[in-house]
């Protein structure tokens, strides 16, 4: 595979590379051609033998067709990952290695698994950011954007599968329901102060009775009283005017006599 100066290539373990040119050196006793690329990342300079950059596994980066597939590898929910530490980092070793976009992935997509159940060791954490650099690399030439952009296509991908909050989201709706039922229950459970506006509309109603009765008894009462002291004026009034004449006449007759 032919390179020229200035094409995007990705190098294994070290992401995206622009390659500058060729130069013969001689090395190993001999003189070879040798392709002159500089890292993306750190601005590193690599010298990789033209007739082996193949093997090394120097590769152009995806195309934009390839990214379906590449969200399809990092959007996979629950992989399965080695329990084993030593054998879980050897086998994610050997796919950075391999210089293969969806080995890297894959490396990018079981990390972010196992930092979210459990926090990473610090040689883990170190390889995740590198799988996470280096993806990030090669996806911005493809989508010919920068790497913030890459980066956050790289957290959706991941946001559909090992990073997907549906579980969360889920735990909430029951608690909702909870909470909607308890006030219908406890509207069942105190049912009881239902009858109680009838037993307090009752004596209410008794009150009001009595009190009608009394204000009604008193004016009658007041009246009769009144009446009745009017009669009792009267009558010794009319009694003791007859007894007066009835005396004024004795009395005149027994002058008439003396």
């Amino acid at each position: 595979m032919k390179f020229k100066k200035g094409d995007t290539v990705i190098y294994p373990q070290h992401g995206a590379c622009i390659v500058v040119g060729t130069k013969k050196m001689e090395a190993f006793g001999g003189t070879q051609e040798y392709l002159i690329l500089r890292t993306v990342i750190n601005d590193m300079t690599l010298s990789v033998p033209t007739l082996k950059a193949g093997e090394v596994g120097v590769r152009p980066p995806v195309n934009p067709e390839e990214l379906e597939d590449l969200v399809s590898v990092l959007s996979k929910p629950d992989p399965r990952v080695p329990s084993n530490w030593s054998r879980r980092f050897k086998n994610h070793q050997e796919k950075l290695k391999s210089g293969d976009v969806y080995q890297v992935a894959e490396v990018v997509r079981n990390l972010a698994a196992r930092n979210r159940d459990a926090s990473l060791s610090a040689a883990e954490r170190t390889m995740y950011d590198r799988a996470r650099i280096n993806l990030v690399s090669e996806i911005a030439p493809a989508l010919k954007v920068k790497a913030e952009e890459a980066e956050h296509f790289l957290d959706e991908a991941l946001a559909k599968g090992v990073l997907k909050p549906a579980k969360a989201a889920k735990a909430t709706k029951p608690a909702s329901k909870v909470v909607a039922k308890t006030p219908e229950k406890t509207s069942v459970a105190t049912s009881p102060t239902r009858t109680a506006p009838k037993s307090v509309a009752k004596t209410a109603a008794k009150t009001t009775a009595k009190s009608a009765t009394k204000n009604a008894s008193k004016p009658a009462a007041r009246a009769t009283t009144k009446s009745s002291a009017k009669s009792a004026a009267k009558v010794p009034a009319k009694k003791a005017t007859k007894s007066d004449k009835k005396a004024a006449k004795k009395d005149a007759k027994a002058a008439r006599k003396k």
